[in-house]
């Protein structure tokens, strides 16, 4: 079976536009990312994923808290590695850890986690995070480097970075590559790992990448998010799950 892991970073995204300064907690503050993710679940989501970035500019720690306390599904923390993060997922211990990078100038995430140039600093902080009890979950390209260095890091997990694909628009570009990743996510599961996938991936684009092999979770989130916009939370995360059905690894 396939699970959708729905990501509410821009719901507080736009919460944020109008309510920065009054704070999250402020009863005119909206939309709530934590509603949104109360309706996911509703919907057939089979976890929920944030990303607490270093300088808060979507999702906020109270945002955090509330989601690991009310949450009846699995909790996918994104975050970058780093001391302070580390130490936050520690005392948090979401259900999952998704190590991400990340760079301030970015409206989101867009690439992969360097795993192989820094492949004793993620080790480390794997360790660190399974000694928590947090499974841990590596956000990399598909590239056969980065998925050879995820191996040696002990991360049970990776999620292949699916930008590269999502953002093509010439047929055979958007071939290759597909190629890549179900080349990436064959190389995994022969290692081991579970294999997740993520970022871009919408309605449009879904049914010729669920020719990839082995998938487990796909987190998605503008897409639902954007088209929630015209029919709702509970519509948009359904519809995506629709398209999942009869995925076979």
């Amino acid at each position: 079976m396939l699970y959708l892991g729905v990501n509410i970073d821009h719901i507080a995204t736009l919460r944020q536009a109008r309510y920065r300064e009054l704070g999250p907690e402020h009863p005119l503050s909206e939309p709530c990312p934590v509603h949104a993710a109360h309706l996911s679940v509703k919907a057939g989501a089979f976890s929920i994923t944030a990303h607490l970035r270093e300088d808060r500019r979507h999702i906020q720690d109270y945002d955090i808290l509330r989601l690991k306390e009310e949450l009846s599904c699995p909790l996918n923390l994104e975050m970058a590695l780093t001391p302070a993060m580390l130490q936050f997922a520690r005392a948090l211990k979401p259900e999952e850890v998704c190590l991400v990078p990340e760079n301030r100038l970015e409206v989101s995430t867009e690439g992969g986690l360097e795993v192989a140039g820094n492949l004793v600093k993620v080790r480390e902080a794997c360790l660190e995070l399974r000694e928590a009890g947090i499974a841990v979950s590596l956000f990399i390209d598909p590239d056969v480097t980065q998925i050879k260095a995820a191996i040696r890091t002990g991360a049970p997990c990776v999620e292949l970075h699916t930008g590269c694909f999502a953002n093509c628009l010439d047929p055979v570009s958007q071939e290759l590559e597909l190629q890549r990743l179900e080349a990436a996510a064959e190389q995994a599961h022969l290692a081991g790992l579970q294999v997740n996938a993520g970022h871009g991936l919408n309605a449009k684009n879904l049914r010729a990448f669920l020719n990839t092999p082995h998938l487990h979770t796909l987190n998605i989130g503008h897409s639902i998010v954007s088209r929630a916009t015209s029919v709702g939370m509970e519509k948009a995360v359904a519809e995506i799950l629709l398209l999942m059905q009869g995925y076979h690894t």
